[in-house]
């Protein structure tokens, strides 16, 4: 099989087709929904569940496009009103090539109005460069220095995880503040329209929600080796990537590190129906006793579904596998799910007895463009849950996770979320809102009650009778409301009004936040705010 799959990979690499794919767009939600009427059009056949896209696909280009170009009325301005409003800094285009570079200041100051009624600052000061050569050459590099102080509720998150959340270590420099640096790196090379070859530092996101379970775009950027294969109605993907683990530290109290392999293919059954198939392993580079494992060969086997290979190996390793699908029930509204399954035991699982092995987690939404027929206005409601112990392994090291984060939902297992998003752009506009609740469970009185991943899954608070919500049974309400204005729409430089209310209630404590910010933003990265705690506090 592997000689068979290697023969065809060759053969697309050799053929040579114009209109190659390259042209890559950092993934974040709020700029993608923006291309759903072309992304989720009846009319067409886009793979929409593997992001970041290669905008230059013919079905994305024109509208993104415009997105870039926007309120560009063609009239002669000054350099500097062009660099401000419609340019990057350097932009540099010829006849087989492209160059640019952007400063990127994010600036903002705000204010906690409930609970501990702290400020709040950003100061970040990033640049960016990037460009192609021909149609199948592509690089891009975005990099960060950052400090910072948070809400109460995110400094306890940093607290506990040691992560800035989705972006980097953290490292305190005085009472609750803040320094971190973060980057994100890709060289893409795609030789024909049939396979694209990336190698990064950055993230991958499948699926069709705003949440993923099978693999988000949450935990902070790592190294990977990615090749996908776009044959029409199917699109394949393979990633190798390397992680690190700073909640399981060596004998020398360095981090230990890790490996992962992940499969998705995609099948567009028609202009409607979609099918989707995905699996990974993750395994140490070093055991518990600190011998050299390192890369394992095996798992250089392009095929989807290791599972039977994984286990015939009498592998420790740890295995997940997951199916997505969505449905266009017009063009403007999309049904969408995925199942992701960690672990399963038959006799427990169609019983319903809540054992802790039965690990698995789930998704179900819609989505869709341009609601009651105005232009701009999108939306999104889904609902995901996670039962008990998903996403943990014997011991942290092969927990599924990345960096201290988990690899999935953000709120790890042990959870019921229901999420509504709304968006609408007027001209250089753009108006959000985000509403949220949740139910999960805390680990209590040194017990471990499922939502943690970087617990050890062999020593349950129970083995039967599990539930979600567990433990100490918390509720979470979390609204949010964001008014920007685009100043530069080539790397989203714009001014940024928002408000976050929070409320997060148990036996042990009722955290609430009344947050209102407002700065200078740029760039297109993915910052998420609507997050749960992992440990009681």
């Amino acid at each position: 099989m592997k000689r068979i799959l290697g023969s065809i990979l060759l053969v697309l690499a050799i053929v040579g087709v114009a209109h190659s794919q390259s042209q890559y767009q950092p993934y974040s939600y709020d700029f993608y929904q923006k291309l759903d009427a072309d992304a989720y059009s009846t009319t067409t056949r886009e793979h929409t569940s593997l992001r970041p896209f290669f905008v230059d696909d013919s079905i994305l280009k024109v509208h993104y496009d415009s997105l870039m170009n926007l309120n560009n009325d063609g009239k002669k301005h000054s350099w500097g009103y062009n660099k401000l409003f419609n340019e990057h800094l350097i932009d540099i285009k010829s006849a087989n090539s492209t160059f640019y570079a952007d400063l990127l200041p994010d600036f903002t100051m705000g204010k906690n109005y409930l609970g501990g009624k702290e400020s709040t600052s950003l100061v970040s000061y990033g640049f960016q460069f990037g460009g192609s050569i021909s149609n199948k050459f592509s690089y891009n590099f975005t990099g960060f220095e950052n400090q910072g102080n948070f809400p109460e509720y995110i400094s306890t998150y940093i607290n506990q995880t040691g992560m800035i959340p989705g972006q980097a270590r953290a490292k305190i420099y005085g009472l609750d503040s803040y320094d971190w640096q973060d980057y994100t790196a890709n060289v893409s090379f795609t030789p024909n329209k049939y396979l694209n070859i990336t190698l990064g530092h950055d993230k991958t996101f499948i699926g069709d929600g705003y949440r993923s379970t099978l693999l988000s775009d949450y935990a902070s950027p790592y190294p990977f080796l990615k090749l996908t294969a776009d044959l029409g109605n199917v699109k394949y993907m393979v990633m190798w990537a390397y992680f690190n683990d700073p909640i399981d530290l060596d004998a020398n109290g360095n981090d230990r590190t890790k490996w992962g392999v992940f499969h998705y293919l995609d099948w567009n059954v028609s202009n409607r129906l979609s099918f989707g198939f995905f699996d990974s392993i993750i395994w140490y580079n070093r055991d518990n006793a600190g011998n050299y494992r390192g890369f394992d060969v095996t798992y250089l086997n392009p095929v989807t579904f290791l599972r039977p290979l994984e286990a015939s190996n009498g592998s420790p390793d740890n295995a997940l596998i997951g199916f997505t699908g969505k449905y266009k029930i017009t063009n403007g509204i999309t049904a969408y799910g995925q199942f992701t399954l960690d672990e399963f035991q038959a006799k427990q699982f169609f019983t319903d007895g809540g054992s802790s092995r039965n690990k698995y987690a789930w998704q179900f939404g819609f989505r869709g463009a341009n609601m009651f027929d105005v232009k701009g206005l999108n939306y999104l409601i889904e609902t995901n849950g996670a039962k008990p112990y998903t996403y943990s392994e014997r011991g942290p090291i092969i927990s599924y996770t990345a960096n201290g984060e988990p690899l999935g939902q953000p709120w790890g297992a042990n959870y019921r979320e229901v999420v509504a998003l709304l968006n609408y752009s007027y001209k250089r506009f753009d108006f959000s809102g985000e509403g949220d609740y949740g139910r999960y469970g805390l680990d209590i009185n040194g017990l471990n009650y499922g939502k943690d991943p970087f617990q050890d899954y062999t020593t349950p608070a129970k083995l039967e009778g599990n539930y979600i919500g567990q433990g100490l049974t918390t509720n979470m309400y979390y609204l949010e409301g964001k008014v920007a204005y685009i100043l530069n729409p080539k790397y989203n430089l714009r001014l940024e009004l928002s408000g976050i209310y929070r409320d997060e209630k148990n036996a042990q404590f009722n955290d609430k936040t009344g947050l209102v910010t407002i700065g200078v933003r740029s760039s297109f990265r993915a910052v998420y705010n609507d997050l749960a705690s992992f440990q009681t506090h």
